[in-house]
């Protein structure tokens, strides 16, 4: 990250702290101090992308290419913590800092080869007025700063809000959200190997309900990215 007299100035006046542990940021840290970062319970499935215990959620649903996740996800935990306040405390730049943090430790793993576009899963309306954001767009934003691939937005639709999926068994999860996304405009991603980015997968359901919606596309190929991903 490069720091300017400015940015140093910003951080006297107003010292940024760590999402994680609340210790002051240093001007060259994002979001996480180092010791946080370091800590971060990565899964390293860009090195087995189509063969990986996420991966497999979606074999004989749908035609998935390859699937990971930064991390590990569990309630409650250090990668919780960054997901609620992204989400749910008016924190879009953590989003786009994670995002970041994905794209350089996925390159590692080549996961990028071939991927033509990012394509975030669309908010219904009501969450996108309530939040002011869409967290995977933001993450989509992060991935496309280091990678320059382009973030599609205008291609899918979420139909309806649903409820949260948080308390639902697996079956419950694909119900919830079965034929929620409509194709809007599937130009831009015929003949593409598309990335599908969301902040979290569990069982998989949103996921697969998003490349049901554009598995039909001439030429097209599906992967996913997430940040996190919820052991079973």
């Amino acid at each position: 990250m490069k720091v300017n007299w400015w940015s140093r100035l910003l951080d006297f006046i107003s010292p940024r702290s760590c999402t994680v542990c609340g210790e002051r940021l240093s001007p060259t840290e994002r979001s996480l101090c180092s010791s946080c970062l370091l800590h971060l319970p990565r899964t390293a499935y860009q090195f087995a992308p189509d063969d990986n215990p996420m991966a497999h959620l979606f074999w004989h649903l749908t035609p998935i290419r390859r699937a990971a996740a930064l991390v590990f996800y569990e309630p409650h935990s250090e990668a919780a913590q960054i997901v609620y306040q992204l989400k749910y405390n008016q924190r879009p730049d953590i989003g786009e800092d994670m995002g970041r943090l994905m794209a350089i430790e996925m390159q590692y793993g080549h996961y990028f080869k071939d991927v033509d576009a990012l394509l975030p899963v669309p908010l219904a309306r009501k969450r996108l007025h309530q939040r002011g954001y869409n967290q995977s767009e933001r993450l989509a934003s992060g991935i496309s700063e280091v990678t320059g691939l382009p973030v599609i937005t205008k291609a899918l639709r979420r139909k309806r809000f649903v409820q949260s999926q948080t308390q639902l068994n697996r079956q419950e999860r694909q119900e919830n959200v079965s034929d929620i996304f409509q194709l809007k405009d599937p130009t831009p991603l015929k003949g593409k190997h598309v990335l599908l980015i969301d902040d979290i997968c569990t069982t998989g359901a949103t996921l697969t309900a998003c490349a049901e919606a554009i598995k039909h596309i001439e030429g097209i190929r599906i992967s996913v990215l997430t940040y996190g991903f919820t052991k079973s």
